[in-house]
This record gives structure tokens, sequence and C-alpha cells, in this order.
């Protein structure tokens, strides 16, 4: 039989390992298995550092067995009233430790036994859960491996281990790395070389290993020098296939034709002549190119970043009048409820009798704004697809309840996306193919995305930017507040009062809802987040009693989370405690103030986002971010950096340093198929960028690919799954 990186692992490897692979890591097929790759590499002399472990973690650590005791007790009996008794138990404690000197305790009960394998000076890797008894860091019943050296017994080595570096994969509790690195190794020595994707004359210009060679000496490598180039080659062809495939897909948007949309008209005209402010130059920058791109034949596609409060909606609104005034209609898909109301609501107060289309005294050039969402009552719903249907509702606000069979669109003509990292290309498209012809697109994001992001995630569009704040948003004074200083504390619910007693409003912003949550539990000795529902009960009887509390969460019906943000909109709440719901798009300009508890369980960008929902109006924004992160700490240091800056665009490179690859890529070492396994967005830019200009010039020459076969197949298999590769949120 003829093995290739299609066979499927059942025709190759035993029946628990196939189903191990299969359920605990989702490997079917050889080209699965070897696309597992290493997520780092044990070297001997080299050892896991002990000291770094976190309780609650599965890890498997390489490290020198210090002594093995065995221990008997008798086990404690259960129940109220009930005396210790039964047969007395074996417990064999092993000490392992690193070159440092700290060490980690391994438990066996009943398994006395593996005294005679765990001896003092064995090097092994052993793999379980950490956990803390009485101070001490341990593993209870490990799975583990030994190492063969110089001074034990050669025998007991596994040849998968024998080089200088040992390679350590992501694993399950079912299948630890040592039994993954031996069916990698049956299998590398089952397969031949299998056919390269790259171009020839990429590798040869590039000095590129092989595929094969590059698959082995990612999984055996003979040296760090072998291992840098298995890197690079397989970084190379990431980073390749990726960039085809967003090429492919812009090449392919330009080939279309779309209804353009001439600039000015009546309602457009209308709406700019009520602006009561300027526009900043971006947005006037921002919104010529546009402008030009939807009078054109062919569909835009562009990302429009733009930081916190610097007038995106604004932006695209004036767009979708363009489209209006024309004919045309206008989609705009939010992640939420709460945002598709919160826009819808805006919008209409812009608008004013501009959005009172068919009404009597409404101007002639005037439409309707419809809000479709997933809790629309049947009647409403029908009122709703009727207004779409007809064309009476040039602009529609909704969430994925517009992607839904039965909503019909009279003439869609636009298609805006907010939030884009909430959303995959599939739902993307899934709103354009509602149009009769390919519609304009407009993705807007309000996280600010570094560079080598937008080029990797985002490259089949084209990029504006928004850097500017409108004239009259007010500078934010971010803090850092200990949360274990009670004085600290006092001075925090304080300014809160403060700001309230002069007529302003706050946000109280919590990790969790709380009761039933899944998330109750902490890790080991470490509490559970602090939770909304439980918060606000103590505010209410504690530092903010007296004030008018509100409470926002996700698993509140609509009607609920729709008449508490209406109520604290109008002013009728003082403070509203709630979770990240609260994070895009709310725009109440008298809220002030927001203190972020458990503030070093949420990440930078998170951050950034939350804190602009205050300093929105015409007083300054104040927010404090309450945690328990010890001084020097890199979750402390997150937290300063936030306070220490405003600049949005600097904060999500910071974040990208900070945070794993698979949170923008997809779970690249979590044990999940993905196709983007080793290449950095900060380490590889140079990859990336480069990829970019030869995927440019292999598609410009043959955009079907069809002189590069193998290359072909990678691109066509990453742009059939592309949606799920980017859902990110």
């Amino acid at each position: 039989m003829t093995i290739g990186l299609d066979t499927r692992l059942r025709e190759v490897l035993g029946k628990k390992t196939v189903e191990a692979l299969s359920e605990g890591l989702g490997l079917d097929t050889v080209g699965d298995l070897l696309g597992h790759y290493p997520f780092r590499y044990a070297q001997r002399g080299e050892r896991t550092d002990l000291g770094a472990l976190q309780i609650g973690e599965d890890v498997t650590v390489t490290a020198q067995v210090r002594a093995a005791v065995q221990k008997s007790f008798v086990p404690k009996g259960r129940g109220r009233g009930s005396r210790p008794g039964g047969k007395p138990r074996d417990l064999l404690e092993v000490i392992v430790a690193d070159e440092a000197g700290r060490s980690l305790t391994l438990t066996f009960f009943n398994q006395a036994w593996r005294a005679k394998e765990l001896v003092a000076g064995r090097w092994g890797l052993f793999a379980g859960k950490v956990a803390q008894f009485r101070g001490r860091l341990q593993l209870n019943s490990p799975q583990y491996q030994l190492l063969a050296e110089d001074a034990a017994d050669p025998s007991s080595a596994i040849e998968e281990f024998a080089g200088t570096l040992i390679p350590v994969y992501p694993a399950t509790a079912e299948i630890p790395t040592w039994n993954i690195a031996k069916a990698i190794h049956t299998v590398l020595d089952m397969v031949p070389a299998p056919p390269d994707p790259l171009p020839r004359s990429l590798r040869e210009r590039l000095s590129l290993l092989g595929y094969g060679t590059a698959l082995r000496q990612i999984h055996r490598p003979d040296s760090h020098e072998a291992l840098g180039a298995a890197k690079k080659r397989l970084k190379w062809q990431e980073a390749l296939v990726m960039q085809a495939v967003l090429v492919r897909r812009k090449a392919a948007a330009a080939g279309e034709t779309a209804t353009a949309y001439a600039r000015g008209g009546a309602l457009p005209e209308a709406f700019d002549a009520r602006l009561p402010f300027t526009l900043t130059e971006g947005q006037r920058q921002v919104g010529e190119e546009i402008a030009a791109e939807l009078a054109g034949d062919h569909p835009m596609h562009r990302l429009l970043q733009g930081d916190v409060g610097s007038g995106k909606t604004l932006v695209a609104l004036r767009a979708m009048l363009q489209v209006v005034a024309h004919g045309g209609q206008a989609a705009l898909l939010a992640p939420t409820e709460v945002l598709a109301a919160q826009h819808h609501r805006s919008i209409v107060e812009m608008l004013g009798d501009l959005a009172r289309g068919g009404e009597l005294g409404a101007p002639p050039e005037a439409t309707r704004v419809a809000l479709l969402t997933g809790s629309a009552t049947a009647a409403q719903r029908r009122t709703v697809l009727d207004e779409v249907k007809t064309n009476t509702a040039g602009i529609v606000i909704g969430t994925h309840a517009l992607l839904y069979d039965g909503v019909d669109f009279a003439d869609l003509g636009f298609v805006v996306v907010d939030e884009q990292h909430r959303f995959g290309v599939e739902q993307r498209d899934a709103l354009r193919a509602k149009a009769d012809r390919p519609p304009h697109t407009l993705v807007m994001t309000a996280t600010p995305i570094p560079r080598t992001v937008a080029m990797t995630v985002y490259g089949d569009l084209e990029t504006s930017r928004l850097t500017e704040l409108p004239a009259g948003r007010t500078p934010i004074a971010t803090h850092v507040v200990p949360y274990t200083d009670q004085r600290w504390m006092t001075r925090t619910w304080n300014r809160v009062r403060e700001e309230v007693a002069a007529g302003r409003q706050a946000y109280v912003v919590c990790p969790r809802v709380g009761g039933e949550d899944a998330e109750d539990n902490g890790a080991g000795d470490k509490r559970p987040p602090l939770a909304v529902v439980d918060v606000i009960e103590q505010l209410r009887g504690g530092p903010l009693s007296g004030l008018r509390l509100g409470l926002l969460h996700g698993r509140l019906d609509t009607d609920e989370k729709d008449r508490v943000m209406r109520a604290y909109a109008a002013g009728d709440l003082d403070v509203l405690v709630a979770t990240t719901v609260i994070e895009v798009g709310v725009n109440v300009p008298n809220a002030t103030a927001m203190v972020v508890l458990d503030a070093e369980r949420f990440g930078i960008s998170q951050l950034h986002q939350l804190r602009g929902r205050v300093g929105r109006g015409a007083h300054p924004g104040l927010c404090l971010l309450v945690s328990e992160a010890p001084e020097g700490s890199s979750s402390r240091e997150r937290l300063d950096a936030v306070a220490s800056t405003t600049d949005g665009f600097a904060l999500a490179e910071l974040d990208l340093e900070q945070r794993r690859e698979g949170d923008v890529l997809g779970a690249a070492q979590s044990g999940v198929k993905s196709h983007v396994k080793l290449l950095s967005l900060l380490k590889d830019a140079d990859i990336i960028e480069a990829a970019r200009a030869e995927a440019t010039a292999l598609i410009g020459a043959d955009p079907e690919l069809k002189g590069e076969p193998g290359l072909a197949h990678l691109v066509d298999d990453l742009a059939s799954d592309r949606g799920e590769f980017l859902e990110k949120g």
C-alpha cells in the first residue's frame, strides 16, 4: 500500500492511538499528524523552568529525579461521624527538579513498583495537571517517559528521544507527547517524500528545504541549524498559501461588476447640511475614498479602522446615504443585539426627520431605518421584512438575523460589517449573497489592527484608517488601583459618587455574569473572577448605596437589555454594572467614569475598548483599573501600559507582542487543526511581506495556479474553510 498525506491514520496506526489522536486532537490523516508540530523542544542540559508552572495547567516537563520516598497511610473516612478504617494505602512521592533546583512532587498511589524505575539521577518527561498541596506544587499520578542517559540503563530509552533536541507536542491526557512522537516516527518511516507544493524556482531562489526534508527536521531535528531551516521552509509555505488565498480573492472581486452610485444626491446633501460640527480631516479624506469607490462599477472591498471614538459610524452613514439616494439599500451587520440597537438609535437620531420616510410631513428625500434582530416578535419581523422587500427601508440594521432565509432585499447595494473580528468571512459573504449584483462592502473595526495582522487577515481588503478624534471628544485619564488597599478602594467609589453628584454617570465592569456561570470556580487556590450579579448587590448595600444602579449582561433577554440601556442613556440610572457587553458601540455622552474590576483578567485591546465608553461628551473621562496584580508582574505591566497611553494603534502592537499568536490566527498551539502553526506575525513580518509579493506575482501570471497543482490544492483547502479560520471572537 502506498502511504501519502491523505492516507487515513487508521490504515497505518493502532486503533487506540488513532482514536486518541482523532478525538483529542482532531488528527485523522497522515498529513494532519505530520502537520502537528512540536510547540517546544527540550534539550539535554537545558531543562524546564519548574518555577514558571501555573496551578491548574496541563504540562509536560523535563526534569531529573532527585529522590523517591515510600509512605503508608490509612484513608480518612467519609461523611459525618465516620472513622478512619480500611486497608492502609501506599504512597510513592517522587521529587524531581530542574537545573536551578526548583522542585516538583510526583505522587503515585499503590504503585510502589515505580520506585525501581524512578531512581535518583534519571531524567524524564513528566505529564499531568499542576496541583498544590501544603504549599508544594505537584503532579498526581502523572504519565512519564524516562530518557536514556550515560548513568542509566540505555535499554529503556525510546528512539524518538535519542537526539539532542526532544520534541514536545501539544497533547492530551489520553495521548501524551511521547506517544505522539512515537506515532509520528512510525508514519515518517512509512511515507515517501511527498510532492513539494512550493514552486521550484521559489525554493531555489530562497534556498528553502524540500517539503519532505522540512517535515523530518521539524519532528526529528539533527541540530539547531537544521531545525531553523525546517521552520523557515514551513513558515514560508504557511505564508504563501495564506497570501495566495487573499490575493486570489481580491483579484476575483476586482473582476466583478457592481452598481455604481453617483456622488451627491438630495439625501446625503441634506444630511451634511444639518451636521452641527465639522468633519475631521481624516473623516473627510476617508469619506472621499469611499464615495469614489461607490461611484465606480467594481465592488468596493474596504476595511475601515478607527480608534475608539474616531467617528467610524458617521463615515459609514454618509456612505449609506449615497447609496440610498440613488435607489439602493444599505445593510449594517452588527455582532450583538445591544450594538445593533445602539446603531439603530444613533443613526435615527443623527438623521432626524430624514429617517421618517413615508410619514406625513417628512422631507421627500427621507428614507426609513429598519432594525432586525433574532428576538423580534413575529409582528415586528413581518413589518421589517415588508419594508426591506419593498425598499421602504433604505437602511437595514441587524444581527445574524439578517442572514436568515426570508430576508429579501429589493436592491441591496452596500454591506457594512461592524466589528468584523466577531464574524467569519462566510457570514460576510452570506449577506452579500442576498444582492442581485455584487454589493460594495465596508468592514469596520474599532480594534486597531497591527500592520502585519491586517496584511495577513484582511489582505483581500483595501485599508483606511481614522486616527484623529472629532472635536469635542475629551481626554480620558486612566489609573491602576490596587484592590487590596482599602484606602484606594474607598477613594475609587467616592470618585464614582462625586461624578454622579455632579450630574454625570458611571460604569462598573466585571469579567463574568455569575449565578450558574460555568466559570464560577477559580483555578487552584485562586478566587473566582468577580461577577456582576454579586457586585451589584455589594455596591447597593455598601459604597454606592442610595444611587440608582442598573444591571446589564448577555444573559438578559433582549427586551430587558434594551430597557436597561434606554434607561441609562436617558439618565434614569446613575451607574451601570455590566460585563463586556458594553465593550463596543455603546454611546452615552454623559458617562464620565468607569471602574473595571479584576482588570488583569482582560486583554489590552479589550480594556482600551471598554475605556472608550467614557469621555464621549463635554466632560473628561476617568477609567480606574482595579487589580490584584502585584507590582512587576506581567499582568501589572499590561495594565500600566494601558494607563500610559490612549493611542489604540500603539496598544495594538503591544497586545500582539504579549498575546499568543493563536489568539490572532487560530489555535496554533492548542491541539486544534490550524493552517497557521509556526508563522509569527511579530517575528515573521518579513516573510509575510515577501510572500505577499510572491503570491501577487504567481496569481497575476496564473490566476488558477494550474501550473502549480500542489500549491493550488493547499490554497483551495484554506479558501474552503477560511471563514472558520477568521473566527476570532
